[in-house]
């Protein structure tokens, strides 16, 4: 392992954010294995297109951005009737059983140096526990970065034949200097629930962020996911499903808008595993000035997957010369009873469309403007949670302004 944390992360520093918590031993000794395991480990595999690793996470210098005991943030939870949302340091004496069974059971806390390094250091959790039959809306969780760096840890466990719409923010107050953001979202289904998830990431442009959201869907449950990404100086982002169950589905709706020098690694990946299972990936970007994209979506059907029906979609719009893109889609079949297909572009804007609407009177900016908020459309229209589908069309609108 090339690159480490050494100043500010020791085994006293854990204890004293577990202690801090109130945490049960099992979990304090599940970040002190986290810890022990850093020296071990790799950082998260990155995008790879032919002849060129796309982003260098060793290069960053986590010595510098890490104060776990400075962490300081604003979080804002609403709770509907009948789901319990609650901070972790509270959901130990009212859901011990909850967070203790699913804790770890869907993202492995050793898989990388960086889900290693967020379970040892994490000061911030939620966790979104729905009750067997319970249909909740709007839960919405605002977290509004204050320090130097936060690792933020949210848990989502659904009972049988529930359902529930989620909302996370991630934005920060203005701070000079670099930072670093991490947040892990673990959700964990009971058999034919529904989960719809949601993340809005508004962080500086001075900040670089890891994150990881991975689900696992039981029989005939359905995990969905939105994911727009519009902040951050350096994002690594990693959207993920399995299909335990069968009969079980998944949709991740994916946009991000890059400007400035703006680097964004994103993924989306499914995982068959059974039976009669359904998958849709649909990502669009855009980039400008000198932002550079890598998408990575990845389709893998297992041997005992059969009936699967599996399709991706992502499509990269450059508005500069000074702008990069590639994607890597990948179909990894192992059942012939498959149905399925991938598709990836990157391109600029069509020079005809523009000269349409130019030689009609439309300026040559505002006609740009239009068909970049028209290129979004497609994946605009599957987002299915209003609050969110507003807030990506104005943000997509105030950037282009900017």
């Amino acid at each position: 392992m090339s690159t480490q944390v050494h100043s500010t992360l020791s085994e006293e520093t854990v204890r004293e954010i577990s202690s801090d918590l109130g945490e049960p031993e099992w979990l304090l000794e599940t970040r002190l294995e986290a810890l022990s395991a850093l020296d071990d480990l790799d950082m998260p595999q990155v995008i790879r297109t032919p002849g060129r690793d796309w982003t260098n996470l060793d290069a960053l210098d986590y010595d510098s951005f890490v104060d776990p005991l400075g962490a300081e943030e604003e979080k804002d939870r609403v709770e509907p009737e009948g789901v319990h949302v609650l901070p972790l340091s509270e959901a130990f004496d009212e859901h011990g059983d909850v967070v203790k069974e699913h804790f770890g059971s869907v993202i492995d806390p050793q898989e990388n140096y960086l889900t290693a390094l967020s379970t040892a250091l994490f000061t911030s959790g939620t966790l979104i526990y729905v009750p067997k039959g319970v249909d909740a809306e709007d839960v919405t969780i605002r977290t509004t970065m204050q320090s130097q760096s936060l690792f933020n840890y949210t848990l989502v466990v659904t009972e049988d034949s529930s359902s529930v719409t989620i909302l996370e923010r991630q934005d920060c107050e203005p701070l000079s200097g670099e930072r670093y953001y991490s947040g892990l979202v673990e959700i964990a289904t009971g058999e034919n629930s529904h989960v719809q998830y949601g993340s809005l990431q508004e962080l500086d442009e001075e900040t670089y962020n890891y994150t990881l959201k991975r689900g696992s869907a039981a029989d005939y449950a359905t995990v969905n996911w939105i994911e727009g990404n519009l902040g951050s100086r350096l994002t690594k982002s990693s959207v993920e499903t399995t299909l335990d169950g069968e009969g079980s589905e998944t949709k991740t709706v994916g946009a991000f808008f890059g400007h400035d020098d703006q680097h964004f690694d994103v993924a989306a990946r499914v995982w068959h595993k059974t039976a009669h299972t359904t998958a849709d990936l649909v990502t669009r970007g855009v980039l400008d000035d000198e932002a550079r994209s890598v998408y990575e979506g990845v389709q893998d059907v297992g041997t005992d997957a059969w009936d699967t029906s599996s399709y991706q979609r992502e499509n990269t719009l450059m508005l500069s010369d000074g702008s990069e893109a590639d994607a890597s889609p990948k179909l990894i079949i192992n059942n012939h009873d498959t149905e399925a297909s991938h598709s990836a572009t990157v391109g600029q804007i069509d020079k005809e469309d523009l000269f349409y609407m130019t030689s009609r009177g439309v300026q040559e900016q505002l006609a740009k403007d239009m068909l970049v908020e028209g290129f979004f459309v497609p994946v605009l229209d599957e987002v299915e949670v209003e609050e969110l589908r507003n807030d990506l069309e104005s943000k997509i609108t105030e950037r282009l302004q900017n």
